[in-house]
């Protein structure tokens, strides 16, 4: 069902981003995959950097994301669901990785949790060229963050546990946007705030955007689509609808 209402989350709207994840992709055809995704309009790729210590699987390096650079101009973003001593180690190399073709800033991820010292690493991240951003897992508190919001530009709400694609949405992640989205108008921060984790061109999204979210992320919710034109489109008609009022509900 579909309703309209109004809110006071929409008088300061930020404009829609759709980011697919790559881990659908054929990590063997990755070069042709992050094409394709530039000729469906997406406005940047996201890589998922598991280090098999902070989740439980195993995924890419700065190479393998450097490599995809020749073959599309869209912006790279690396959520780094690492260990500390895994970020602190190769963050230079995924900074690097991350930026654009003429070396403009590529968003670097970092996830609350696995680091202990998260002002030095993000200060570090824009040290190194990088546009610094903090993750935060579901059952970690909005609290967690709040002290380093005016050194990111993006924050990112994971609306499922961090390790694997195609896991089912967790809606209680709700309070979290928008109270996150309160305290970011109310400092006047230049911060986006990304949702990943089961995200679809449903009422998770619109749900999403409506508590104040504007940059959505999806893997097998865009790449189950025939085309990945036709999910980057549906992505972003839902996100389109919900900042005008229009709210999809479960």
């Amino acid at each position: 069902m579909i309703q309209s209402i109004s809110s006071a989350i929409f008088s300061e709207h930020r404009p829609v981003q759709i980011i697919p994840s790559v881990l659908p992709a054929d990590w063997a055809n990755m070069g042709q995959c992050v094409k394709d995704l530039e000729l469906a309009g997406v406005d940047r790729i996201q890589f998922d950097v598991m280090d098999g210590n902070f989740v439980p699987n195993l995924t890419f390096g700065p190479e393998m994301i450097s490599a995809c650079r020749k073959y599309c101009k869209v912006p790279f973003e690396t959520q780094l669901m690492v260990s500390q001593y895994n970020c602190e180690t190769m963050l230079e190399g995924y900074v690097e990785a991350s930026k654009g073709s003429n070396g403009e800033p590529g968003v670097v991820i970092a996830h609350a949790e696995a680091n202990v010292h998260l002002h030095r690493i993000l200060g570090r991240i824009r040290q190194l060229g990088g546009s610094p951003s903090v993750a935060l897992n579901p059952h970690t508190p909005m609290d967690m963050v709040k002290d380093v919001l005016d050194m990111v530009d993006h924050i990112l709400v994971m609306t499922v546990n961090p390790g694997f694609g195609g896991q089912a949405y967790i809606p209680t992640m709700l309070n979290k946007i928008t109270q996150l989205r309160k305290i970011i108008l109310e400092n006047g921060y230049n911060v986006d705030i990304e949702v990943d984790g089961g995200i679809k061109a449903d009422w998770s999204l619109s749900q999403c955007c409506a508590a104040g979210a504007n940059c959505f992320i999806a893997g097998s919710g865009m790449f189950a689509y025939p085309t990945l034109k036709e999910g980057c489109d549906a992505l972003r008609k839902v996100a389109n609808d919900a900042q005008n009022g229009i709210i999809v509900e479960k």
